[in-house]
């Protein structure tokens, strides 16, 4: 019982904390503000000024249900566990820890929102996986990352388009190469950019050797279309080649697969995955913006990359993670200390946010890449 209410007072001691951080009563007066403007004549006369201003109420009034709804879970789990504890009613005192880890958790969600403080955080994101040192095996690792990465989009609701998976030359995948659509995809993803290095019993190796095996993550913005990128049409090589598919999908059997290739920068990038040789050099043409976009960035700031940090060799002494799967079970974030021995969970179920919200929360508290 007394941890139970020490729970409680902890809980609205962080809403507290979260709800000043949010500055929740400006945006309250801000929502009011804008959905005042909203309803003058003639408001919807400049179509793209509306639009504007809508967003700007969309985001005041998200920002402060939030709270609103949070506040509400707190109150409705004191209740349960006064009247569970009154009662001897264990019913109750469950609801009361059910509402609590779901305060817990929704805490967790509006403190990553306001940390997320580029727009492009907001949005979507393109996750590129590499193998690296390790041969068939960092092919095979690449494919495992794959899967961890689509099973954590779905605990999140995000939406996935695989762009580019060709199959590697035995096992696993030579790269994949997906979009996430949903709300923080990019902000929330932008945590795994790095070095992944796993441990274990080689699946190939005859004499059942233990293997280190790394691959690299990259995750970059979906641009929206209001940041211009300048790419001159005589700085590009367009190779049309023949798509290859990937696992657990029909072969695509048209010339329809795009490689596209900055010629001033060397940047080389390849989509596959659509029918369409349009939308294949669409999606190619998406993906160079983003990458020119941020070498932009790395020019202006003349620092750090804020968007992808700095480039390693996907090899030893580089991780940012590792997963050991032999002689123990142990995912530990090397940056935050983060760790877990439930190894299945996280590769098999997607179980990240523990890794995602722990960087996040290293970064704000004065952590770099």
């Amino acid at each position: 019982m007394a941890a139970a209410n020490e729970r409680i007072e902890a809980l609205a001691r962080r809403l507290d904390e979260v709800e000043g951080y949010l500055h929740v009563g400006e945006r309250r007066a801000e929502a009011a503000s804008l959905e005042a403007k909203s309803a003058e004549p003639g408001f919807w006369d400049d179509v793209d000024a509306a639009r504007a201003t809508m967003s700007q109420l969309a985001s005041a009034k998200e920002a402060v249900q939030g709270i609103d709804s949070a506040r509400q879970e707190l109150d409705d789990a004191q209740v349960a566990f006064e009247l569970g504890s009154e009662m001897e009613d264990g019913d109750m005192l469950a609801e009361s820890e059910r509402l609590l880890d779901k305060l817990t958790a929704d805490l967790t969600e509006l403190e990553l929102a306001s940390w997320f403080t580029d727009e492009l955080d907001h949005g979507d994101a393109i996750v590129t996986v590499t193998p690296g040192q390790g041969g068939l095996e960092a092919q095979d690792w690449c494919a495992m990352l794959f899967r961890m990465y689509q099973a954590y989009c779905a605990r999140r609701g995000w939406k996935v388009t695989v762009n580019d998976a060709p199959a590697g030359e035995a096992i696993g995948l030579d790269r994949a190469m997906f979009t996430v659509a949903g709300h923080n995809a990019y902000g929330m993803l932008r945590a795994e950019q790095g070095v992944h290095r796993l441990v274990r019993i080689s699946p190939t190796d005859a004499k059942k050797r233990r293997q280190t095996t790394f691959a690299g993550v990259e995750v970059l913005p979906v641009l929206p279309d209001d940041i211009e990128v300048d790419i001159n049409p005589d700085d590009l090589r367009i190779d049309v080649f023949h798509s290859h598919g990937h696992g657990g999908q029909g072969v695509n059997t048209t010339d329809s697969a795009v490689r596209i290739t900055h010629l001033p920068t060397g940047i080389v990038v390849t989509c596959q995955n659509e029918r369409s040789q349009l939308q294949n050099k669409a999606f190619a043409m998406n993906v160079l913006r983003s990458k020119l976009y941020e070498m932009e960035l790395e020019r202006r700031a003349a620092e750090m990359d804020e968007l992808r940090g700095p480039k390693h060799d996907i090899a030893w002494g580089n991780q940012i993670r590792s997963y050991v799967l032999y002689p123990y079970q142990m995912v530990k974030d090397l940056r935050t200390g983060v760790e877990t021995g439930n190894t299945d969970a996280v590769l098999t179920g997607g179980d990240l946010d523990q890794f995602v919200v722990g960087y996040h929360r290293w970064a704000v508290g004065g952590g770099t890449d």
